[in-house]
């Protein structure tokens, strides 16, 4: 790995170089490298230890105290039924939006607690630059495979979304739905198992945000590219591992991306549409684009931001790896500005 580093920044021409490392930092180049070794070789048991609250939770508290914050500027608890973190500007009001949040890590490790940092800045955001008055956030913490596969995942998170119906008190004008990668699989599960139900037909969000979503769990599109940490081998194993011995990869609430039925999509979309956010460069773009092909075509509105040169998930990744404000918020606040757009009464 070190070899490499040194010959593609170092003796490789601009125009030879990935798009990722044309224009990334020696720091955010060995991370990406590291990840990219990671998710290739080493096993999701030992990453979930990593992503996992006893070591996220930490991480955390650590990044807070460097920057000079003893507690949490933003109320946050956890929640037992269901198992999330809930986080509000205002604990004694009401809220008046309300996302829903389902992080990712191929089903197999991540954690809510890994993603905390994020999810408050972007809380924070919809009350500073969105304009909203109460903003608050669910983020769901769901069983990781092998401990259950489908349909455990989906029903956690359709308790999940449940639960947010209550904290919106029943106004699922006031929700957006959202998560990356694997937890974009859920959500966009979700909106397609909530149109079998009589009772949640009605109650569909505003709107969904799916980030680098994991649309097709297998497929011959999910191919490694030079710049993504992604390893297409892993994918296929974690996709077949969340499948289970009862499903099938072709079932659409399984695979979300298989579903070519025009109709069902159209039931299933939020009542302000979609937008989708992804990189350019990463491995699940192929499959991102041809569903909001596939939705464009149904009628839909969707929205995208198509981040050049960039990879998985990279408003998170953005985050934790760069140093101006402006970048480490970038995914963040186009998000926030499309949600002040359509949901801000």
């Amino acid at each position: 790995m070190p070899a490499r580093l040194l010959r593609e920044r170092y003796f490789t021409s601009y125009t030879n170089k990935s798009p990722f490392v044309q224009h990334c930092t020696l720091f955010q180049d060995i991370v990406v490298r590291c990840v990219r070794y990671a998710f290739a070789f080493i096993p999701a048991s030992i990453g979930k230890v990593f992503f996992s609250k006893p070591v996220a939770l930490p991480f955390f508290r650590f990044r807070m105290l460097r920057n000079g914050f003893l507690k949490s500027p933003i109320y946050w608890r956890e929640t037992t039924s269901p198992n999330g973190i809930y986080m509000v500007w205002d604990e004694t009001r009401r809220p008046d939006v309300v996302v829903y949040y389902c992080h990712g890590g191929g089903f197999s490790m991540g954690s809510a607690y890994f993603y905390i940092e994020f999810l408050l800045a972007w809380v924070s955001l919809l009350k500073s630059e969105g304009g909203f008055s109460n903003p608050a956030l669910f983020a769901l913490e769901y069983t990781l495979v092998p401990e259950a596969t489908y349909p455990a995942q989906v029903q956690q998170t359709l308790a999940g979304y449940k639960y947010c119906l209550e904290i919106a008190d029943g106004e699922p004008q006031k929700i957006c739905v959202s998560g990356d990668s694997a937890g974009a699989t859920l959500i966009l599960s979700l909106l397609l198992c909530m149109t079998d139900y009589a009772n949640m037909r009605s109650k569909l969000p505003a709107l969904a945000i799916p980030i680098s979503p994991w649309a097709t769990i297998i497929s011959d599109k999910n191919q490694n590219t030079p710049s993504d940490y992604l390893n297409a081998e892993s994918l296929h194993l974690y996709g077949s591992q969340y499948i289970g011995t009862k499903a099938s990869a072709k079932d659409a609430l399984v695979s979300p991306g298989a579903c070519k039925d025009k109709a069902w999509w159209r039931r299933a979309s939020p009542s302000k549409g979609w937008f989708f956010v992804y990189g350019a460069e990463e491995v699940f773009a192929p499959e991102a684009k041809d569903l909001i092909a596939l939705l464009r075509d149904v009628g839909v509105k969707v929205e995208e931001h198509e981040e050049a040169a960039w990879i998985h998930a990279w408003p998170v990744v953005k985050l934790f790896l760069c140093n101006r404000q402006q970048e480490r918020l970038g995914g963040l606040r186009s998000m926030v500005k499309v949600m002040e757009a359509k949901m801000r009464l």
